[in-house]
């Protein structure tokens, strides 16, 4: 007889709840659950291609090694001493071991309780991870302005009267760095009730298009932009940090030093250079500065970029100076069920000196576009040997070609992934973990970045088979199997289960795993509240408003500025974008999320397409410093004039990896393209936004006209 088991979609950081129907061991369907505190029934395609992992012929069951060039099976234990042994010889000689997180770990709390057990055993610092790809912008200005690195202000949507959205698609992610399921329905909410929601985009996104108000921005100029809507509220007299309470009470005395540093920019200039006129950038400022309750949020847009840091800062800066921060409908902190902010470290940021200079070191993250020198180029730490768990960084960070090339000179590389993918297939061993329904599930990271204070814990929904591991269970496995080798003290290691208890109970909300399983739907702990001067983790309980490191960097922005004269004109800008879809590079192998049309095009205005001569499904070559890759032309006026896209995630055509589903289509990867050479210095951040590119008709499309 079929039967219902309720539990958190894992995929994205919407945590949505559903309902699993199983028959025995096969998965009937997959609906949203009504009843869930957080999601209200939403489901997004996603939650379906579960089912898809978790039955997928493709997916490895059991370890492998490589031996000359195929692959075998091999026992775990096997597996495990074979490493260690390996490791230990590395270690006699002194070379260097790294590893590498990718996105998936951010959603299994097992490998979040266990993996720094695992980096103690190898006797690691600092790792690569997706973080640097992506948010770590976020945690600076986090940790400078608050105090902690995971201290996020998140836009009140619920109660929002005028939302505001940079560089972010949560119609397509459902949120990112802000847990929001259920994301159009809120916005609809929000409309219904008078409010609006702008959106600025170089691209008509699917979120631009729910909206009142869509602006295109030139990509990488987002700091322009911010800039200008400060001085614009400052034109309005509209800065007063005390227009909902008495929020100057718990800010340090910044605002005139930021005020100060940005005082002499010219606003016709800052219009120019970003491309949205003067007058609705005044609108923006409006909205921002009237008085009712409004949030101003940015993301992976205004992340990837050269001034990743500094956008960040001025997003926060502008919610304080119109009194939007911790404000219901503003922004506010979260109070989960499980705070991850009261129980770990606030985080550091120093400086180490690698073989070019003084890198900046948020984190423990090390850069993930120096990756491939780090393994390429002689030095004395060189890495010879890289762990890789749940990542593939060929197809996620830049110049994938380079890092593909030195992934293959590795004297020993292992990874722990469900599939031989583009990076996996260059390991040593593969070490796959159980099923997606196999595993429990509690979002820690997620939790301080939602809409509403929450706590919802998964059990497994099926057994595990055979001698199948977790995520886990593996780390530990491995740590165990190292220690030993090492000749040091084997960890007392406590289960992740056991720790995940720990740290409910740690929380302020005081709660317990049997309590919170004992809730399938969720328990409720109600909308987000003013909560300062509790929530800060600065020394002074007070908000850092002008950091000294962010303010410096107003100066780079301005060189930057005065020089954008000199610049090609001639060349297109690219940028990424995703889809409802997919998420990143690992649902490739879902029929569910395949079906439709081929979604990896080049998206290009009509302008920029008669300009080359291209016309619509037309193969163009787009090209880069440092690489080339072919695709069909997508011309749509949702692009912005001299701006193209490339979706992220694709590119699963390297040797040795195929994808089974009838009629996948693998795509490129717009990592090809994207320079390691750019980053933003002050943490390290790729730059994969604004890549400058040259976009030409293949002469096969030439040829058949």
């Amino acid at each position: 007889m079929p039967s219902l088991h309720k539990r958190t979609c894992h995929i994205c950081e919407a945590n949505c709840g559903i309902i699993v129907e199983m028959e025995g061991r096969k998965t009937l369907s997959i609906r949203g659950n009504p009843d869930h505190v957080l999601s209200r029934g939403h489901i997004c395609p996603k939650a379906t291609a579960i089912a898809d992992l978790q039955d997928d012929p493709d997916r490895l069951r059991k370890p492998l090694k490589k031996v000359d060039g195929a692959w075998q099976e091999i026992a775990w234990d096997t597996a495990f001493e074979e490493i260690a042994a390996k490791l230990a010889r590395l270690k006699a000689d002194g070379k260097r071991n790294a590893l590498y997180m990718g996105n998936p770990n951010a959603h299994d709390y097992a490998v979040t309780t266990s993996v720094g057990q695992f980096r103690r055993v190898l006797g690691l610092r600092d790792i690569y991870s997706a973080t640097t790809l992506d948010q770590i912008p976020h945690h600076l200005s986090q940790l400078l302005m608050y105090g902690h690195v995971s201290l996020a202000a998140v836009p009140d949507i619920d109660r929002c009267m005028n939302l505001v959205i940079l560089g972010g698609n949560p119609a397509a992610s459902n949120g990112s760095l802000w847990t929001v399921p259920d994301f159009k329905k809120r916005v609809k909410e929000l409309q219904a009730r008078g409010g609006t929601m702008s959106v600025v985009d170089p691209r008509r996104s699917e979120t631009a298009q729910l909206a009142d108000y869509h602006y295109f921005v030139k990509p990488g100029t987002d700091t322009a932009l911010l800039i200008a809507i400060f001085k614009a509220l400052e034109a309005g007299d509209m800065i007063n940090p005390d227009a909902y309470q008495n929020l100057s009470a718990h800010l340090d005395d910044g605002m005139d030093v930021a005020r100060h540093a940005l005082a002499d920019f010219d606003m016709a200039i800052l219009s120019e250079y970003c491309g949205v006129a003067i007058e609705d950038i005044t609108a923006i400022a409006q909205r921002l500065g009237g008085g009712a309750p409004s949030a101003l949020y940015g993301r992976m847009g205004v992340s990837v970029c050269a001034f990743g840091s500094l956008n960040h800062w001025l997003i926060q800066l502008i919610n304080i100076a119109t009194g939007n921060l911790n404000r219901v409908g503003g922004t506010m902190f979260a109070q989960p069920g499980l705070d991850a902010v009261s129980l770990i470290g606030g985080g550091s940021y120093r400086k180490m000196q690698g073989k070019d200079g003084e890198k900046n070191i948020l984190m423990g993250e090390l850069h993930t576009a120096g990756l491939a020198d780090d393994i390429l180029e002689p030095a004395p730490d060189q890495v010879r040997s890289l762990f890789v768990i749940s990542g593939n960084p060929v197809l996620s960070s830049p110049h994938g070609r380079r890092l593909d090339e030195a992934l293959e000179s590795l004297e020993l590389m292992v990874s722990q992934d469900m599939y031989i993918t583009e990076t996996s297939r260059h390991a040593d061993y593969i070490l796959p973990p159980c099923g997606p329904l196999e595993k429990d599930h509690y979002p820690i990271f997620f939790g301080p970045l939602s809409v509403r204070n929450v706590a919802s814990y998964s059990p497994a929904t099926l057994p595990m088979q055979g001698d199948t591991k977790s995520d886990g269970e593996i780390i530990m496995g491995l740590s165990r199997a190292i220690a030993h080798a090492f000749d040091i003290d084997v960890p007392n290691f406590r289960t992740p289960r056991e720790t995940l208890d720990s740290m409910l109970q740690r929380s302020p909300a005081g709660l317990t795993l049997e309590q919170v399983e004992a809730a399938p739907d969720g328990i409720d702990l109600g909308p987000l509240k003013p909560c300062l001067p509790d929530r800060l983790c600065t020394d002074d309980k007070k908000i850092c408003v002008a950091p000294e490191v962010l303010v410096n960097d107003v100066k780079r922005f301005r060189e930057a500025l005065n020089a954008a004269q000199s610049e090609m004109q001639d060349s297109l800008s690219l940028i990424g974008r995703r889809h409802v879809r997919n998420n990143n590079s690992w649902l490739h192998n879902s029929k569910r999320l395949l079906k439709g049309p081929n979604r990896c095009t080049l998206m290009i205005h009509p302008d920029d397409a008669a300009k080359r001569g291209i016309r619509n499904e037309d193969m163009v070559i787009v090209q880069s410093r440092v690489g080339r890759v072919e695709l069909p032309a997508e011309i749509t006026d949702a692009m912005m004039v001299g701006t193209v896209s490339i979706p992220h995630g694709f590119g699963h055509d390297r040797n040795g990896v195929k994808l089974s589903v009838a009629g996948s289509k693998p795509g490129v990867s717009i990592n090809d393209l994207t320079d390691p050479a750019h980053i933003d210095p002050l943490t390290g951040n790729a730059v994969l936004n604004a890549t400058p590119v040259s976009v030409e008709r293949c002469l096969d499309s030439v040829a058949a006209e």
